[in-house]
């Protein structure tokens, strides 16, 4: 019997999917027998590069506006019902894994109609809606916050995060990290995570930052996305700063290791984060299904482990930075606060729950 795995879009769903495909492999699954769902976007690129079969389906989400679009939507998703369901029957697939976004609903329900055993894992404090859909049809559901809103049911495991990050050893990574990136040993590095995709308003703040910085001597280095990097790259070579811009950054561990403080969107990299102690200021998006990157934020807030900064309120990036950095009281109490987060097990400990449910 083999497992399937669904999801697809940004990297806060993809890679958390991938963290429990590797504990699955660690545990003695066949990676042949993993099978991955998803769409043609990032799941496309990095999970067959991780040596896991991805079976491809329409992928598309019910749009907010009034369209035509939204009507076909039920049509597609029966459709994709159906082909699952064939694919779980003909793998012999015993579990389903859904970790969110609209890849998730078809998944959960072909699986329950193959027999399958069904999860959720959802990595955000309120749920999305492909996982509030199908959440009551699961044998049970993972959350990566002490509370989900949407999902009263889901247990806090934590949000899976890939091995080398689970097992995060800053002081020994960061000597390689500085080398990598041409940084100064010396320097306190400030770093921006805009997420998988990039984020344009953070990207052009962070950079504003950069050139009219005032404070303790600092250096920068900036996680722009790639159809952001060429741009940035330009501003970062004609200021003189120690600035350096990278457009995907596949080793994680690396940036992190790298970094004093973070800059960071409050999606799926909230739980990077808290495994690896590393002190932020939460900008939280406001799209998708709902608030849930307001959410996320908030419950690090609430647990001493970030400062949220809403986006209309940019303009105070650069002096709220620069007095982190003169606090290292401040900086401490966040790092705490992240540790009281900090769910570094949660793959493994899903991968076990799934096997044991395969029986």
């Amino acid at each position: 019997m083999s497992f399937a795995i669904a999801a697809a879009g940004t990297g806060g769903h993809v890679f958390p999917a991938l963290a429990v495909a590797e504990a699955l492999v660690d545990d003695g699954v066949e990676p042949s027998d993993i099978h991955f769902v998803g769409g043609g976007r990032l799941e496309a690129k990095v999970i067959p590069a991780a040596g896991f079969p991805l079976h491809q389906i329409e992928v598309r989400g019910l749009e907010r506006s009034l369209t035509v679009r939204n009507l076909t939507l039920p049509l597609q998703v029966s459709r994709n019902v159906g082909r699952l369901r064939r694919l779980f029957r003909d793998e012999a697939v015993g579990v389903v894994l859904g970790v969110g976004g609209y890849v998730t609903p078809p998944a959960v329900i072909a699986g329950r109609l193959a027999g399958a055993r069904v999860f959720v894992s959802e990595q955000n404090a309120e749920a999305g809606l492909g996982n509030r859909a199908v959440g009551r049809l699961c044998t049970e559901v993972f959350g990566s916050f002490p509370r989900t809103a949407g999902l009263p049911t889901a247990v806090w495991v934590g949000n899976p995060v890939r091995s080398n990050l689970a097992r995060f050893d800053r002081p020994a990574a960061r000597p390689g990290a500085i080398a990598a990136y041409q940084l100064d040993p010396e320097k306190p590095t400030i770093g921006l995570l805009g997420g998988s995709l990039g984020a344009g308003a953070l990207n052009e703040a962070f950079a504003g930052v950069a050139e009219a910085w005032t404070g303790p001597p600092v250096q920068f280095l900036q996680l722009a996305g790639d159809r952001f990097a060429a741009e940035v790259t330009g501003r970062a070579a004609s200021s003189g700063r120690p600035w350096r811009v990278v457009g995907f950054e596949p080793d994680m561990e690396r940036f992190y290791a790298a970094c004093d403080l973070v800059v960071s969107r409050a999606g799926g990299a909230v739980a990077e984060l808290a495994v690896t102690s590393t002190p932020s200021v939460l900008v939280p998006g406001v799209f998708g299904s709902g608030r849930h990157q307001v959410e996320n934020a908030r419950s690090f807030v609430e647990h001493g482990a970030a400062i949220m900064l809403p986006e209309d309120r940019l303009a105070e990036l650069g002096p709220l930075l620069s007095s982190l950095l003169a606090d290292p009281n401040r900086l401490a109490e966040l790092v705490a606060g992240t540790r009281r987060l900090a769910k570094p097990e949660a793959a493994r400990v899903i991968a076990r729950r799934l096997r044991s449910a395969h029986g």
